[in-house]
């Protein structure tokens, strides 16, 4: 395929509220305030034959009905540099393709960096909608003060997930055979040597066509609970983003699916008595109408589609905890199910602890079906959007 260099006319600069090409050393910056004004924003584009997503090229060459969660390149990704002490500028979307660092860059020798995983539907109409964009962004810059980085404002990152997403159109899959998985990441591009923040950061959207996170498909999940590895500790960096978080859980992980499970459930680093997470994604118990979930009390990651599930929860009936959930609850609940923008709502089947098995309810009539419903219904446009989550593209 022949890559062109994408260039938006001004109108639909306009538009798509795209400024002008300049330095991305420009100074902007823009506090994180109410930014509910997004919410059921249609932003409308009119797309010139010369654009890269004509209607005549409306979908890749994919084959939708085997669509897994692997990397699947797409045609554009958005670049923006800034540097430290700066404000990030306006970024521009280039050909996907390999970046240049330094081998001295503070990502590669220190970890300095974040990332986001959010996704764009598509409707039987053609539009493309986004959930809940801006609470990525808010996570993005309260993770970036963590780790002394500069973050782009919360209009600068819902913009480019927008030309993003519409750039790459071609590859959201039809309604119903997945999503096209955003992948924002900030990382410390400048070179250092010794131990310091990075004198220059990117910030970096691509994207990947996707559907089930989880080999098993839909299928219920089959968890272990691991007792010799931490995933986090208290007053670190578990309740943030950051790209370190997740090469340590690799092993723990590996070693489960060797043996036949589906992931790990990992217990507070302190007592070994508390669940925490699963090795991406939060975990839920329910017993009756009551649902419990650990609280983000700083070893755990504040998922976005944790609130969203927290909020429906009750919106349907239910009482929500958000507490200290001991694993000994595991032998009482009678379902368990995990969240994450990767993985949705994903039921659990069984877990097993200290050699025993526990089995749970899945499938009709189980919250986490009720949950994983509305949910979805709510991001792909097949429920109304009535609480404000919906950005919609076209």
């Amino acid at each position: 395929m022949i890559r062109r260099a994408l260039c938006f006319p001004s109108f639909i600069r306009k538009s798509l509220l795209i400024p002008p090409v300049i330095s991305p050393y420009s100074n902007s910056s823009s506090k994180i305030g109410a930014y509910n004004g997004y919410a059921s924003q249609t932003s409308s584009l009119e797309v010139p034959d010369s654009a890269p997503y004509r209607e005549n090229d409306e979908y890749a060459d994919v084959d939708w009905d085997n669509l897994g969660f692997g990397l699947m390149p797409t045609d554009y990704m958005y670049v923006n540099k800034c540097g430290a002490g700066q404000h990030f500028g306006h970024g521009q979307l280039n050909p996907y393709g390999n970046i240049h660092l330094s081998p001295s860059a503070a990502v590669l020798n220190y970890g300095q960096g974040l990332f986001e995983g959010t996704k764009a539907y598509r409707k039987e109409n053609g539009q493309l909608l986004l959930f809940r964009p801006e609470q990525n962004a808010i996570r993005m810059k309260s993770g970036a003060q963590r780790m002394c980085m500069e973050a782009p404002s919360v209009d600068q990152f819902v913009n480019a997930l927008k030309q993003t997403a519409l750039a790459n159109k071609r590859w959201v899959p039809p309604p119903g055979k997945g999503s096209l998985y955003l992948r924002p990441l900030l990382i410390g591009s400048g070179a250092v040597l010794g131990l310091a923040p990075a004198p220059e950061y990117t910030f970096l959207i691509y994207a990947s066509p996707v559907r089930n996170y989880f080999k098993e498909g839909s299928a219920p999940l089959n968890l272990y609970v691991e007792e010799n590895f931490d995933r986090a500790s208290r007053r670190g960096t578990g309740s943030v983003k950051t790209i370190s978080n997740y090469a340590p859980v690799l092993m723990a992980q590996l070693r489960a699916k060797k043996n036949g499970f589906s992931d790990v459930l990992y217990l507070d680093s302190a007592t070994k008595k508390n669940l925490e997470e699963v090795s991406s994604c939060n975990i839920f118990i329910a017993k009756g109408r009551c649902i419990s979930t650990p609280g983000t009390n700083g070893t755990i990651l504040a998922g976005i589609t944790r609130k969203s599930v927290i909020e429906l929860a009750r919106d349907h009936g239910y009482e929500v905890e958000e507490r200290a959930v001991a694993v000994d609850e595991l032998m009482e609940a009678d379902e368990v199910f995990c969240t994450g923008t990767a993985v949705g709502v994903a039921p659990v089947g069984a877990i097993t602890y200290q050699n025993t098995r526990m089995e749970y309810k899945t499938g009709s009539g189980t919250i986490c079906q009720e949950l994983y419903n509305t949910l979805l219904g709510i991001q792909t446009g097949v429920i109304e959007d009535k609480k404000g989550w919906i950005i919609e593209i076209d």
